[in-house]
């Protein structure tokens, strides 16, 4: 039952951050000021470099974030640059996790702190996309944050690592903050700032969803 608990208390927080970002930034930004660069550092570095943590928000965090600056709380190029920076270090650590431990790590259970049906789907895309995997899982949680790990558990060549880390990091967070800055304080988006987020989130999630139906029709095919 502490369990039980645990689990929807933590799925409580996390449902609450994700749809009331705007509100929660907006507080820590007078609480911390300056320092709030550094928050959304961490959290983009984690979200991206460490295996643990998928649940994180990505995408919409860079959204919100670029309507922030463009209500005067933060300077867009700093933003873009420094997130652009966590980006590129978190997959190069993640990366690097995966090539020296992802071996062990690869037969851990599924828990609270790992996901490992995520894990096997990730190993699925990479086999059918390669490096362009760094890039194309940019754009979907959870396959993101394990994408590096796996290229690293493949002994992908580093210096194409890099190459497909830098673009994928450059095409994600440039464009969505900006996206942010340009449209986060209209009105409407201001007034339904929930259902924007859940927006951005159903579409980072339906390369998945595609994918998941196209295995479950092709295994329902298979079965006839």
């Amino acid at each position: 039952m502490e369990i039980l608990s645990f689990l929807v208390d933590t799925a409580a927080f996390f449902i609450d951050l994700l749809l009331h970002l705007d509100r929660h930034l907006v507080e820590l930004l007078a609480e911390y000021g300056v320092w709030l660069y550094a928050i959304l550092f961490l959290i983009v570095f984690c979200e991206t470099g460490l295996v643990v943590t998928p649940f994180l928000p990505g995408d919409s965090l860079l959204f919100m974030a670029g309507a922030l600056a463009a209500g005067g709380g933060l300077d867009p190029l700093w933003l873009i640059v420094l997130l652009f920076a966590a980006a590129v270090l978190g997959d190069t650590l993640n990366y690097t996790i995966g090539k020296h431990f992802g071996r062990r790590m690869e037969h851990w259970e599924n828990s609270r702190f790992f996901n490992r049906r995520a894990l096997e789907r990730t190993q699925a895309f990479y086999a059918r996309h390669g490096g362009k995997t760094i890039v194309i899982a940019r754009f979907m949680p959870i396959i993101r944050t394990f994408a590096p790990f796996v290229a690293g558990m493949a002994r992908m060549e580093y210096r194409r690592f890099v190459s497909f880390n830098v673009v994928g990091a450059a095409l994600w967070v440039a464009p969505l903050t900006m996206l942010g800055y340009w449209f986060g304080n209209l009105p409407v988006v201001k007034s339904n700032l929930s259902l924007v987020v859940i927006g951005i989130v159903v579409l980072s999630l339906m390369p998945m969803l595609v994918a998941w139906w196209r295995e479950r029709s092709a295994v329902a095919r298979g079965g006839i």
